[in-house]
């Protein structure tokens, strides 16, 4: 599928822009799974002032998607209308002043998850099981092996629809279980946490057993997108899919894991189509054989 060329008329119309904006980006290099079209347009801002211009000027009519590392992410095959943002250099930097921690949304989990133990703060260690960046983080309430971004979370700061720099304490946050009641519209630009003062040495031996847990029981190497579907109430996701027996159900080359049956692998030339029709086909099968529905954790966006 092609879209048309915004970027000219965009350009024209944003005369200060500092970040980078392309036509006809292609994101199958920036998702894990390795699949998907292109952006229509594709924009990187150099700084949270570059963002806010950009989006201050930029018609309401055009959609706005976010990515980030694009772990969890399934971009469909013929792309994503409007614009792509993607937060970069502007949006990496980690700062710690006694028990806070101040990250952009475009520092990757683990990396919070160090600064924090070579501060000798606890609290963030889960971070480490979670393969995205803080701005997916922050939006999905993501967690691990017994922690979630809610409960070290003091505050978020974004970038709305019109330009406006807003910050969201964490009861703005309305943070449930994989999700959070925070506008859609807006772009985080940067996080702050609080840690708890802790053992420097406890704290790398708990990132070190997190580490040997995801290696010996997730398919960690394999093209994937991490956890597929949420833990419905009551229920382990990945029993329910095994219990209906999709371990290594396949569709193309895209595979349930036989490691792990709530991740979806790539084992090579998998389409996105193959990958969210696999995920469907195992969301049937796990309610025909137990009634649950399963709800998608994995984001799926652009055009089949």
């Amino acid at each position: 599928m092609s879209f048309p060329d915004i970027v000219p008329a965009l350009k024209a119309q944003m005369p200060e822009l500092r970040g980078r904006l392309m036509a006809a980006q292609p994101l199958k290099e920036l998702t894990w799974f390795r699949v998907g079209g292109p952006a229509q347009a594709f924009f990187m801002p150099d700084s949270e002032d570059d963002l806010a211009y950009f989006l201050s000027r930029l018609s309401p009519d055009i959609p706005v998607t976010v990515v980030g590392l694009g772990s969890n992410l399934i971009v469909r095959d013929k792309g994503i209308p409007g614009v792509v943002i993607r937060l970069g250099r502007g949006f990496n930097e980690i700062a710690v002043d006694g028990d806070r921690i101040t990250a952009g949304t475009a520092v990757p989990d683990v990396k919070v998850a160090r600064a924090a133990a070579d501060a000798g703060l606890a609290g963030l260690a889960f971070y480490r099981g979670i393969p995205g960046a803080i701005g997916g983080a922050l939006r999905m309430n993501a967690g691990a092996y017994g922690g979630e971004t809610k409960d070290v979370l003091i505050e978020a700061r974004g970038v709305d629809r019109q330009g406006r720099v807003r910050t969201f304490s964490n009861a703005d946050m309305g943070f449930t279980y994989r999700h959070s009641e925070a506008p859609d519209d807006v772009i985080f630009t940067r996080a702050v946490y609080r840690g708890t003062p802790g053992d420097r040495d406890e704290i790398a031996a708990a990132m070190d057993k997190i580490t040997t847990s995801r290696e010996a029981t997730q398919p960690v190497k394999s093209r994937t997108g991490g956890s597929t579907f949420k833990n419905p109430p009551g229920h382990k996701a990945w029993q329910l899919i095994d219990a209906a027996g999709c371990r290594g159900l396949s569709r193309g080359d895209a595979q349930v894991s036989e490691l792990h049956c709530n991740f979806l692998i790539n084992r090579g030339t998998a389409t996105a189509q193959d990958i969210e029709g696999l995920g469907e086909e195992v969301r049937k099968r796990v309610h025909d054989t137990s009634g649950v529905t399963l709800d998608w954790e994995i984001k799926r966006i652009g055009v089949a």
